[in-house]
């Protein structure tokens, strides 16, 4: 890589770290280019040469976060043996990184992406393809081998990462009713009886 691609690169980071910053403190609504380019120190036409407009660098943020979120789960599943330990891993990293990453987890759990997500879901899992074929993959080991109940791919996702988004976003709403260490400890054993296998159960849709 060349010095020039290296400077382009750096700058880039220091678009992406700013925005966040800025986005924590101010939600989508004060995420502007003037407060973006003060924040970063990175002047407006370094902004629009990255990532054309200010959408395209919240897009940007939010696309980086959301892989890293899942290389995160994924490496979290490497570890384990059994379905049941893997769902445990799944909410333990996740929780995890949401206490750890609070300001990109606003992110990831706000209205903007809510409305990236329906607007543009197909592109938005198409660019993180990579990180959620492992993810699909290990569902369907142990579904071929009787642990996890023959449910749609979607469905096993949705019981098991659904009660987790919703107690994050309780959590990052500022709710000081909700302890995601208690939480983690709750949560694996309440989703693993949703998605565990039922001895002599034909697969949904069969009759």
């Amino acid at each position: 890589m060349s010095r020039k691609q290296q400077r382009g690169e750096a700058t880039a980071e220091q678009l992406l770290d700013a925005a966040l910053r800025v986005y924590a403190e101010a939600g989508d609504q004060g995420l502007t280019v003037g407060a973006v380019t003060k924040a970063s120190g990175v002047s407006l036409g370094s902004l629009y040469h990255h990532f054309g407009s200010i959408d395209g660098l919240l897009n940007a943020l939010l696309l980086r976060w959301l892989g890293r979120l899942l290389d995160e789960l994924v490496e979290a599943l490497r570890g384990t043996r059994t379905a049941h330990t893997g769902i445990r891993a799944l909410v333990t990293a996740y929780l995890g990184f949401v206490q750890e990453h609070r300001e990109a987890a606003l992110l990831l759990h706000s209205s903007y992406a809510d409305r990236a997500g329906m607007a543009d879901g197909r592109r938005l899992r198409d660019a993180q393809e990579a990180r959620l074929s492992p993810l699909a993959a290990w569902a369907r080991t142990y579904v071929a081998s009787g642990e996890l109940a023959p449910l749609p791919p979607a469905l096993i996702e949705s019981l098991i990462l659904g009660p987790v988004i919703g107690i994050s976003r309780r959590w990052l709403s500022g709710v000081d009713d909700v302890d995601l260490d208690e939480a983690a400890v709750i949560l694996p054993e309440r989703i693993w009886r949703s998605v565990a296998a039922e001895p002599n159960r034909e697969p949904y849709g069969r009759t």
